[in-house]
């Protein structure tokens, strides 16, 4: 049976960089460390590109994210619209959604708008220092939707 989400994979264009905003700012903790060379036919057909990269697996509380910066990265558009087909965000939930607003903004997010709605239901959506569509969300764990974190 299917337990649940374990992680998005995110492609950036610097791994380090990736590290350093995703563990040294938010808290996340490097797990899972490898370097697939280009030219592993397996890999190469599992991914249906060039599979040659770094990989990083960072986890948070029960939560993971997957780094990847391949050697034949493809920029792309680096303000995809998110009504494209395709994931459009992950949401970071918080406890302390103003103040975790502050130090993302400060660290290289851009928001699209100040938090909206209001307690516990506040969020706002913006983009990381590489250009993924991220969602700074209140925790409501009694919500509908809620989830129980472990701090």
């Amino acid at each position: 049976m299917i337990l649940g989400v374990h992680h998005p994979a995110l492609a950036v264009p610097d791994v380090q960089k990736a590290l350093d905003f995703y563990c040294g700012v938010i808290g996340f903790e490097e797990v899972m460390s490898a370097d697939i060379p280009s030219g592993v036919a397996p890999m190469d057909e599992a991914f249906g590109v060039d599979a040659g990269c770094k990989v990083r697996m960072i986890k948070k509380g029960n939560s993971c994210i997957e780094l990847f910066e391949f050697n034949s990265q493809d920029a792309g558009d680096p303000k995809r619209p998110v009504n494209q087909t395709g994931i459009t965000h992950f949401a970071l939930a918080s406890d302390d959604v103003a103040a975790d607003y502050e130090l993302l903004e400060k660290n290289g997010v851009v928001f699209n708008t100040p938090l909206f709605g209001a307690a516990p239901a506040r969020f706002a959506y913006g983009r990381d220092p590489f250009g993924n569509v991220i969602e700074l969300l209140e925790h409501a764990p009694e919500a509908p939707s809620g989830l129980k974190f472990d701090v």
